[in-house]
């Protein structure tokens, strides 16, 4: 179906926001994920973020790199500027591209297999340097397009399909984000819009590293007994030349629950999430208390959600690295080579 293109006709009674455009216009291809992904639930809050903020989508960047959750910048923001990087590569890009053009609003969007597992090197770099980015992990704790296998966010003690039980430790994404001096950290899950399109139009905002996990039920690979954010190991060992699946649309997953209170979401196989929303009173500008809070609350099986993390002045690369202005890809021959007299007192200083 990736052939399928939307219509351009747009209804002229279409809401607007200040810059003339209309939702459809932050909208990309039509998706190609299973029914009932998390991921598009993803999607349509960012869509409905940029439109509020009333965003020129010719002035954001967004970057990927492998796995079904990097496939969904095509089905967002389709004027803007994209491109996919390799496996766990795109922190490396992005950053390249920020340094390039400190103009653009830089979105990363990611798995956790791709930031988790392969790019966590990158990961971590990309957000101890403070680039000013929105870097999203979409959270489903399987590799999706691999037929299910745990991802390093699976929980320990996760059932596959078969049976397996997953023996290794999680990585969390979120402390660790806190550990590495992000200056905003969130986690939310995809079907609770009300909260994920306020702390995405946040993290827009924010100037420095805003890292948002996403909790993202996979509805291909969940429909076992005893996990818990993951899903069914489905045909690992398959040697088959090829075999066609049929999976069921499913309907979306969504929760609506008050601050301070802990919401148990039913999956569609009958296993459950139990989300915890952060208080009205929880302060998000400590540090250690949210990692402490983090722990107190895994430790009860919760998976917190909210703004965990914010601090309100903070800086990013550009400032650290003491950049110029104008955006270094502007800059013309005489700027980037300022002859040998220049270059020899610069030298001269360092000695």
């Amino acid at each position: 179906m990736t052939y399928i293109t939307k219509p351009r006709l747009h209804h002229p009674n279409l809401p607007t926001n200040k810059l003339g455009y209309t939702h459809r216009d932050y909208e990309g291809a039509v998706s190609t994920l299973c029914a009932g992904c998390g991921h598009d639930s993803i999607s349509s809050a960012i869509i409905q973020a940029c439109f509020e903020l009333d965003l020129p989508p010719h002035r954001i960047a967004k970057l990927s790199g492998i796995g079904c959750s990097s496939k969904t910048p095509t089905y967002f923001l389709g004027k803007s500027h994209g491109f996919n990087s390799v496996h766990g590569r795109m922190p490396s890009v992005l950053t390249g591209a920020n340094l390039a053009n400190r103009d653009l609003l830089y979105l990363g969007i990611s798995g956790d297999g791709d930031s988790a597992s392969i790019g966590l090197g990158q990961f971590a770099h990309c957000i101890r340097r403070g680039v000013n980015m929105v870097y999203i992990v979409e959270n489903n704790g399987v590799y999706g397009l691999t037929k299910g296998q745990f991802s390093a966010t699976a929980d320990k003690g996760s059932k596959a399909k078969r049976g397996q039980i997953n023996t290794d430790s999680p990585i969390d994404l979120v402390a660790l984000a806190l550990q590495l001096g992000a200056s905003y950290v969130a986690r939310s899950f995809s079907g609770d819009k009300a909260q994920l399109v306020p702390l995405i139009k946040g993290a827009i905002e924010h100037k420095g590293a805003a890292f948002i996990d996403v909790i993202s039920p996979c509805v291909a690979f969940n429909n076992h007994p005893g996990s818990t954010k993951s899903f069914d190991y489905v045909r690992a060992h398959n040697e088959a030349v090829n075999r066609l699946d049929v999976i069921p649309e499913r309907e979306e997953i969504t929760a609506d629950y008050a601050p301070g209170t802990v919401e148990t979401v039913v999956q569609h196989d009958g296993s459950v999430l139990r989300l915890r929303k952060l208080a009205l009173d929880y302060d998000p500008c400590d540090r250690i208390s949210a990692l402490s809070y983090l722990q107190q609350r895994e430790a009860r099986g919760e998976v917190v959600t909210g703004l965990l993390f914010v601090e309100p002045d903070s800086g990013d690369i550009h400032d650290f690295l003491e950049t110029v202005q104008p955006p270094l890809n502007a800059l013309g021959e005489d700027e980037l080579c300022p002859g040998p007299s220049s270059l020899a007192q610069f030298n001269a200083a360092h000695r």
